[in-house]
């Protein structure tokens, strides 16, 4: 099947091509590739409509205007209901257009719960004993790359949600406790829950039909409230002049029966609701997206004005007069009251389309036959990337996975000065205001759709994870992973020092330098040999040079190749906040900070010497990265005399420089591990057609001996392949020697230390009984080995390094294992696991850690996955038996799921081991059986 770049390409010359040329090409394609070729080339706007809303707008940074930066006190959840938001809009697995302007989501009511549900609820980062947690159950189930088939289901108990509870119990266990999650309560026992079924399909760009469906799957009938809403996200109530502000919109009921939705830039919408499949119909309720001043502020009520909340007022508390009473408003919904029976389920259908698509009826013998061509389209679309070999149990994870990257796409917007000083039409932020965050950020102006890691927890971009976020996606939607990754390179929010946003909370906070290779992948993967995507590469290589000089100006403290200063993306896994100053003044050379910046330096090495094929300018470049890297090298293993490496234990180690002392960190962590990912291998027939780049680097390897003993070079021996031509060599540009990657290996094989059954950990377990521990200025600071949540408060808690789990680190060494087998072949084997007898070649030992990384997510026989714990509802419900969650790490000795629960973003990572798999059983037939070693005590 040919891919989007591959039509580009061709579609480029049409000049030169005849249709008779292009139409097999069109006819190959999927139906839904297809539309991703409209919307790529802007003839129809399939992706103008997605699950761009946000699932939590409360409590972040955007809306947080108070004088000391205490978001979530300033937007608590008890507020979202009644403030209208500044910067975005949130709702229960709902949609939106593109920028946000007009919102559809469900709302909920049990007749029991003290608030209408209409989003989900969760922990802020004060209540839950390890942060911030949302404690509801919802899958991401589906999605097409245009969002023309979207599914999701949200798991709704009948008994009044248990919000006290959760935040009560929570508060009292300690960080050494376990998480308190809704399943630890009754809500789900005997099965007294609705199963809501949220779908969307589009007949058109701008015609969206939409089905939900109310399934009880208790023993009794149950009573429901249920809401479809649709609103405006408030853009007129601030009098700011910024792109995004317009005058106020407005819903009306029209004689028809339908809504009339009226916007200034999006036009004319129109809606209508069915009556349910019992019979029940709808009434239509208004009010206005307006902050309620009189709950919220205590100001004088006036019964004229109509808030935010008054579905709540009325649907909960009964309160008629907090409706509008004309049906007219900025928020509608068609508001209908089901009884459904033990075991039955309730549809309702809605559909939501621009006027000039209208159809001839809503709710003609179309509407389902629409839904079942999108289900085939996307079943299409899926069958045609996923490999045939995989198991049905693997291709319904790698749907899932896929569904939860495409459904955590956001409308984000967030105007850093405007933010900073307030809107002319509100009161001034309050003083301090100004110096809380991001303070010299003020050119950052962000409203677009962007990728999150998590759409509740982390409901704003993390730079670092959104680079490998992009990798699964560039097999669903290759030009919108190209396109996140050029927008972070853009003026509009790279930093003109050349710096990438880390996050909200911190722009200035820096992640490890994953975008180069990012970029570097997405290219190669989006495109056939031959047809890749050059201006691509070329316009992130030029930004990506502002930042990578950016960091060796910053992050290069003494000037001698070896790198600190920060976090780098791996919170709380060192003995210090590496984020602040350190103990007596001193500097932390990081093991793992330089080995970010040699990877960093490879990654765009081999950019360079892509780009310098067809263009001979890159030639230099390329050979300043070549120089770069080989001084890093240098530096890591030798500066001082042995540099970062501790020769008689074998292993990388940060350092501490205090007043002329160096005292390695003698702590077994991923920063030890991570000088491994910092591999290239060059082929001599690429450097051969390169004269320029050819000549300078001989002249470096013949003058400056000392450096290119890092190079290692490889003659294939006479049985090379006869389609590979004349024997060709291989230089290899790598952190550790031959020697030093054999005794890297043995840690990182070892079950006792790194290697678990599911996957690398990110601290030895060799600490669970042999803690780190080191005195300075009197106080003590410590690691242990911590496969779960963290047991300290560093960063919020959450996250945790020192031990769990972490899928794009996994995918980092597995990437790395293959390029080192790239260069020395099947003859270089080690044990593994260690201890085992059983020798593997470097690409085996990769397809071995995929292995144990499925098998976080793959059912046993019992049907118990790892990833769900110790959930009963995953083994005993046949309605919960199916669905995954994606979490944001795993635990390091038996894999549940930790932190954030629908973290897809990177965690969708797991799809490349998942369809390794066939291969991966297919060679480990051929292998000797492993023999477990027993775990050590010391």
């Amino acid at each position: 099947m040919l891919h989007g770049d591959a039509l580009r390409k061709l579609l480029s010359h049409r000049s030169a091509v005849t249709p008779a040329a292009i139409e097999p090409i069109l006819i190959a394609m999927t139906v839904e590739q297809r539309r991703l070729e409209e919307s790529n080339r802007r003839t129809a706007n399939w992706q103008r409509w997605g699950p761009y809303l946000s699932e939590r707008q409360w409590g972040t940074v955007r809306e947080d205007y108070s004088a000391t930066g205490e978001c979530w006190d300033y937007f608590p959840h008890d507020h979202s209901r009644s403030r209208a938001y500044r910067w975005g809009e949130d709702g229960l697995l709902g949609i939106c257009d593109r920028e946000c302007r007009l919102c559809f989501a469900p709302a909920l009511w049990n007749g029991k719960d003290p608030i209408l549900k209409e989003r989900l609820f969760g922990l802020n980062g004060n209540e839950g004993n390890h942060a911030e947690d949302v404690k509801e159950i919802y899958f991401y189930l589906d999605s097409s790359p245009t969002h023309s088939y979207l599914k999701a289901l949200y798991k709704y108990p009948q008994a009044a949600f248990p919000y006290d509870l959760l935040v009560s119990e929570n508060r009292r266990r300690s960080r050494l406790d376990p998480e308190f999650e809704i399943t630890d309560t009754n809500v789900f026992d005997d099965g007294r829950y609705f199963d809501v079924f949220v779908e969307y399909s589009k007949a058109n760009t701008d015609d969206i039909l939409i089905r939900l469906t109310v399934a009880n799957r208790g023993p009794d009938a149950a009573a429901v409230h249920l809401l479809p809403t649709l609103w405006f996200r408030n853009s007129w109530s601030w009098g700011c002049g910024h792109e995004g502000c317009e005058i106020k919109p407005r819903i009306d009921l029209e004689a028809d029966g339908g809504l009339q939705a009226n916007h200034p830039s999006l036009g004319v919408y129109r809606f209508f609701a069915q009556p349910a499949s019992d019979g029940a119909k709808p009434t239509m309720l208004f009010t206005e997206n307006e902050t309620n001043f009189v709950r919220v502020f205590k100001f004088p009520e006036d019964p004229e004005v109509k808030f935010k909340d008054a579905f709540h007022e009325f649907v909960v508390g009964g309160n008629k007069d907090a409706l509008s009473k004309k049906p007219t408003g900025t928020k509608a919904a068609a508001y209908y009251q089901l009884n459904v029976p033990a075991g039955k389920e309730v549809t309702l259908r809605l559909r939501l389309f621009a006027s000039d698509q209208a159809p001839l009826t809503p709710f003609g013998p179309e509407f389902d036959r629409i839904f079942a061509e999108r289900i085939a389209d996307t079943d299409e679309f899926y069958d045609a990337i996923l490999s045939p070999d995989l198991t049905p149990q693997a291709r319904s994870i790698s749907r899932q996975a896929a569904a939860g990257l495409l459904w955590s796409k956001q409308f984000y917007f967030y105007s850093v000065k405007d933010w900073l000083y307030g809107d002319p039409d509100q009161p001034p932020p309050p003083p301090g205001h100004q110096h809380t965050r991001n303070v010299d950020w003020q050119h950052l102006f962000n409203r677009d759709v962007i990728s999150m890691p998590d759409k509740w927890e982390y409901p704003w971009y993390a730079a670092w994870d959104l680079a490998f976020h992009m990798l699964p996606l560039a097999k669903l939607d290759p030009e919108y992973a190209k396109s996140q990754l050029i927008l972070f390179l853009r003026e509009w929010y790279m930093h003109p020092n050349g710096q990438i946003p880390a996050y909200e909370f911190a722009f200035s906070d820096v992640n490890p330098p994953v975008h180069a290779w990012a970029c570097w992948r997405v290219y190669k993967m989006t495109a056939p040999r031959g047809q890749r995507d050059r201006m691509f590469l070329a316009r992130t290589f030029q930004k990506l040079l502002l930042n990578f000089t950016w960091w060796v100006n910053r992050k290069d403290i003494e000037g001698n190749n070896l790198f600190s200063g920060g976090f780098l993306g791996l919170d709380n896994i060192g003995v210090f906040d590496r984020s602040k100053p350190l103990p007596g003044g001193g500097v932390l050379e990081q093991a793992d900070g330089t080995a970010w910046m040699a990877f960093y330096c490879s990654t765009m090495l081999a950019m360079a010497l892509e780009l310098a094929v067809e263009s001979p300018e890159y030639e230099d470049i390329a050979s300043k990265f070549f120089e770069h890297f080989v001084a890093i090298v240098d530096a890591m293993n030798s500066l001082g005399g042995s540099g970062l490496w501790d020769e008689t234990d074998g292993f990388y180690y940060d350092q501490l420089h205090v007043q002329g002392q160096d005292t390695p960190l003698k702590i077994r962590s991923i920063v030890g591990l991570i000088p491994l990912f910092a591999v290239e291998v060059l082929d001599d027939r690429q450097i051969d057609r390169l004269p320029g780049f050819k000549k300078r680097m001989q002249w470096f390897l013949d003058h400056r001996k000392d450096l290119a003993a890092y190079i290692s070079y490889c003659q294939p021996d006479a049985e090379a392949r006869a389609d590979d031509g004349p024997a060709h060599g291989r230089r290899l540009l790598a952190i550790p020697s031959k020697e030093r990657l054999e005794r890297v290996l043995r840690y990182l094989l070892d079950e006792n230390e790194f290697l678990s059954d599911y996957g690398i950990r990110s601290v030895s377990r060799v600490h669970k009984d042999h803690p780190f521990v080191l005195q300075s200025d009197g106080d003590e600071h410590r690691v242990d080995y911590e496969p779960g949540e963290s047991t300290t408060g560093v960063f919020g808690g959450n996250s945790n390094w020192r031990g769990p789990i972490w899928m794009p680190i996994n995918f980092l060494f597995i990437e790395a294992l293959e390029r080192y087998h790239h260069f020395y072949g099947d003859a270089f084997q080690v044990e593994c696991p260690t201890g085992s007898g059983r020798k593997l070649t470097l690409k085996d030992v990769a397809r071995e850690v995929e292995a144990r990384l499925a098998q976080i997510f793959l059912a046993d026989s019992k049907g118990r996955r790892p990833c769900n714990g110790t959930v009963r509802q995953f083994v005993d419900d046949p309605h919960w038996r199916d669905h995954v969650l994606f979490y944001e790490y795993f635990h390091g000795d038996n894999g549940r799921g930790c932190g954030a629960s629908h973290q897809t973003g990177w965690t969708a990572l797991i799809t490349r081991m998942l369809w390794d798999l066939p291969r991966t059983v297919k060679s480990a037939r051929a292998m000797p059986k492993p023999t477990k070693t027993a775990r050590r005590t010391s």
